[in-house]
């Protein structure tokens, strides 16, 4: 007699998801229920060839609005690598609320031979009719989610027009004692002081460096879960949140209205205002400390080296003198004290960049060193641009036969089917959109290569053509040649790197000047 062949395995990875973290601490919970479920369907497939997967793929505390969620993840993956052949969830729901996003999902599904099975709507995506009920179902999934989130926020809006706290991070000064703001008096001591240091120094950036001082910092809280949060060294930008907290003053804010609150102020309302109007004052002006807008010509391209994070343009004045810096952006967050370089005088700076530009085109070896290194960040740039547009390529031919397939099959009235054409049209254009920019990226590479001798030519004739330039073509011309200028303030130490296509374009700029001159 022939043996029957046997029937192919069905392998089953059970997907579950919770939105909110309550109840996840208890032995048996939520996402334990669904896996049971999940895996009793499959124990009664087993005659089909079906086999429950042993890896877990659980999101407690995620919403169903997004693909934002680690388990989710990992099991595309593991689709896409060919690990699933059936994706198994208690409720349609549990996968996802989002229309949208479950076509996206369907299609890495239908790509990889995946079904999709819901335990307790009892349908399969393998056939019209499971495909069917499942875009009914996840329609209604999506308006309940809506339906959801604006009760939700009409709940907070009411809530806030009645003086409630409704939720989110507590703040210094106040404790959330039964979902209401309760004053705690060693913090709200340190909050009226904060107030009183800032109407003292009259800037945030003194403050700060105050606060690190004494060791005072953010609130500090214990989660649910026992894990700590907050307590962190205050900033500009914190201690800026803290000033301008309505809470303090016994109020609540909503987007732009402000209610009085349940909660008792810790602040008077003639300190809050003084505090207020030096704060608006500050704004308009600047403070001790302003960008720079019109004497900044290496703006963008200076970075603090020990900070790894950009120096910005700033000024201070004396009488009528102005002086000006190119300042450490985490030394105006936290203090001078945490930066060695802290800042520079930018017409020191500026000089030097361009004394030392000029001194390249005077020095032979130092031309053939520059081009060098040029070309060798031209080279590695041109290579990783070709590997981008093959990806790019490649990913488009396969969005072009996807949108093939679906325009032969699409049927009026199909909202799943209308919603992936918006969508594979949207990525269309945008990988269209890159692969022209790509073009235009390696066509400019290739137009800027200069050889050893023009290169000699443009550089030589840097200062005829600096001196040339308005200020702001001054700027934007450095931004051509150099892609940024490291400063250790520490070391005492400047480094100069030049763009790829950074010669090419000052050869360019030569050229052009030619040009008008005859």
């Amino acid at each position: 007699m022939k043996q029957r062949n046997a029937r192919p395995s069905i392998r089953c990875a059970v997907y579950t998801r919770k939105s909110t973290e309550e109840g996840l601490e208890q032995e048996f919970n939520s996402l334990d229920a669904q896996r049971e479920s999940a895996e009793a369907f499959i124990k009664s497939q087993a005659h089909e060839g079906w086999i429950c997967l042993p890896e877990h793929y659980d999101d407690g505390g995620f919403t169903g609005g997004n693909m934002d969620r680690p388990a989710l993840r990992r099991l595309i993956a593991d689709i896409e690598a060919g690990k699933v052949d059936c994706v198994v969830v208690y409720k349609v729901d549990r996968l996802s609320r989002s229309l949208l996003d479950f076509s996206r999902m369907m299609e890495v599904f239908d790509r990889q031979n995946c079904a999709f099975v819901s335990v307790t709507q009892q349908f399969c995506t393998t056939h019209s009719m499971g495909r069917l009920t499942l875009n009914i179902l996840l329609s209604f999934a999506q308006f309940e989610r809506e339906i959801i989130g604006e009760r939700t926020r009409d709940k907070i809006a009411a809530a806030r027009r009645k003086g409630k706290w409704s939720g989110g991070t507590p703040i210094l000064g106040y404790d959330v004692v039964a979902s209401k703001l309760v004053v705690n008096e060693a913090e709200a001591q340190r909050v009226r002081a904060i107030f009183g240091l800032y109407l003292e120094h009259e800037g945030l950036l003194p403050v700060v460096q105050e606060l690190g001082r004494r060791g005072w910092h953010n609130k500090q809280r214990t989660t649910k879960k026992g894990q700590q949060r907050g307590g962190k060294p205050f900033t500009k930008t914190s201690l800026h949140h803290l000033l301008t907290n309505v809470a303090y003053i016994g109020k609540v804010k909503h987007k732009t209205d402000t209610h009085d609150g349940e909660h008792a102020a810790i602040l008077d309302a003639a300190t809050w205002q003084k505090a207020q109007a030096l704060l608006g004052r500050n704004g308009r002006s600047g403070g001790a400390m302003v960008r720079n807008q019109f004497g900044a010509i290496l703006k963008s391209l200076v970075r603090c080296v020990p900070c790894d994070c950009a120096m910005t343009p700033a000024h201070s004045t004396r009488g009528t003198k102005r002086y000006r810096y190119y300042t450490c952006s985490n030394a105006q967050k936290r203090g001078w004290h945490t930066c060695p370089s802290k800042s520079v005088p930018a017409a020191e700076l500026e000089r030097f960049v361009v004394e030392r530009i000029k001194g390249i085109g005077q020095d032979a070896a130092l031309v053939r060193e520059t081009l060098t290194q040029a070309s060798r960040q031209a080279d590695a740039q041109r290579q990783s641009l070709e590997a981008e547009r093959r990806m790019s390529e490649k990913e488009l031919a396969g969005w072009n036969q996807d949108l093939k397939r679906l325009l032969a099959n699409l049927k009026p009235g199909d909202e799943s089917g209308t919603a992936r054409l918006a969508d594979l049209q949207e990525r269309i254009a945008t990988s269209e959109r890159r692969l022209h920019a790509i073009a235009e990226e390696l066509e400019s590479l290739d137009a800027t290569a200069i050889d050893e001798a023009e290169a000699s030519e443009a550089l030589a004739r840097f200062d005829g053509v600096w001196q040339a330039l308005t200020f702001q073509e001054q700027g934007k011309l450095l931004r051509h040649l150099i892609q940024r200028i490291d400063y250790d303030g520490g070391r005492q130490r400047i480094a100069l790197v030049f763009h790829p296509t950074g010669i090419g374009a000052l050869a360019a700029q030569c050229r052009q000047l030619r040009v008008e001159a005859n």
